[in-house]
């Protein structure tokens, strides 16, 4: 290790059944790395005893007054941390706090470090899933690369660079998600590995299905946002292929192009050139913003 410092940034809510224990596991993983740290539990509007056991383990508490959010309790623990390396972790014991020396080994020659939550007897919840693995692959096509695991709550990520995403990064569980995508659009170095994923103590704040759909439509306004031919170009062709199989199938048929076919057919090319001219024009302009 180089010994860069690290801040480790717990949001926590209502978590008072292991949020110590997290603590003190991460306290000694880091002490026999020899690694430079602070931990900094944000408690986002706890209704039990959070922040008690984590003033108590030895962590120094940041309060947020009302539950506002994981992604909001992370950005916060950014702007209150010490250090330009943020380790994030969970804390609820599912991520395995000793992997946190590999992953800052890693980001010596990354930008972010993630815990991908990919080995065998991993426990993931069973709703999760199979929406889990759909977004997986949404987000595959749409960032250009195979994401081993794009909302991992466990990874390191220089200070510097993801604070110039913090205004576009929710106040919600879809923060890990976009900082992902951000930083793989834009071309960072992201490296992932293989972690084991516990189950978790207490009860899960996930909502499957609602989270679920944020997921999909967050991954759809990033991308949108960073490589927005992606979507511009498929929507350009597929209205452009059904005015011209419009056409084909009416002059096969033998049938008079009546005045509503002939419309139907120029208008689908009409919006088709006009979608491909808003994408170039779109990705003109985020690149030129890089």
């Amino acid at each position: 290790m180089k010994g860069e410092a690290v801040t480790v940034v717990i949001p926590a809510y209502n978590e008072e059944k292991a949020v110590a224990g997290v603590i003190g596991e991460i306290r000694k993983v880091l002490k026999q790395a020899r690694v430079p740290h602070e931990i900094l539990v944000v408690d986002d509007g706890s209704r039990d005893a959070t922040a008690a056991r984590a003033k108590k383990a030895g962590a120094r508490v940041v309060s947020m007054g009302e539950n506002r959010g994981y992604g909001a309790s992370i950005k916060a623990g950014m702007r209150e941390s010490q250090y330009g390396l943020i380790a994030i972790t969970d804390a609820d014991g599912t991520y395995p706090s000793s992997e946190l020396p590999e992953l800052l080994r890693m980001v010596e020659t990354a930008d972010m470090a993630v815990g991908a939550r990919v080995k065998a007897g991993a426990a993931i919840p069973f709703l999760r899933r199979f929406p889990k693995w759909l977004l997986g692959k949404w987000a595959n096509y749409l960032a250009d690369r195979k994401i081993p695991d794009l909302n991992s709550g466990l990874r390191v990520f220089k200070k510097n660079i993801a604070s110039r995403y913090e205004g576009l990064c929710p106040n919600g569980f879809s923060f890990t998600t976009t900082i992902t995508l951000a930083l793989e659009c834009h071309g960072y170095i992201v490296k992932y590995r293989p972690i084991a994923y516990a189950p978790r103590v207490g009860e899960s704040k996930i909502r499957p299905f609602r989270d679920t759909f944020n997921f999909f439509s967050l991954v759809l306004r990033v991308v949108m946002y960073f490589k927005p031919l992606k979507i511009f170009i498929p929507l350009s062709g597929i209205i452009l292929m059904s005015g011209l199989v419009l056409g084909l199938t009416t002059w096969l048929s033998r049938q008079p192009f009546t005045n509503t076919t002939l419309f139907l057919l120029v208008t689908s090319l009409q919006i088709a050139l006009w979608i491909a001219i808003t994408g170039l024009l779109a990705d003109l302009l985020v690149k030129r913003g890089r």
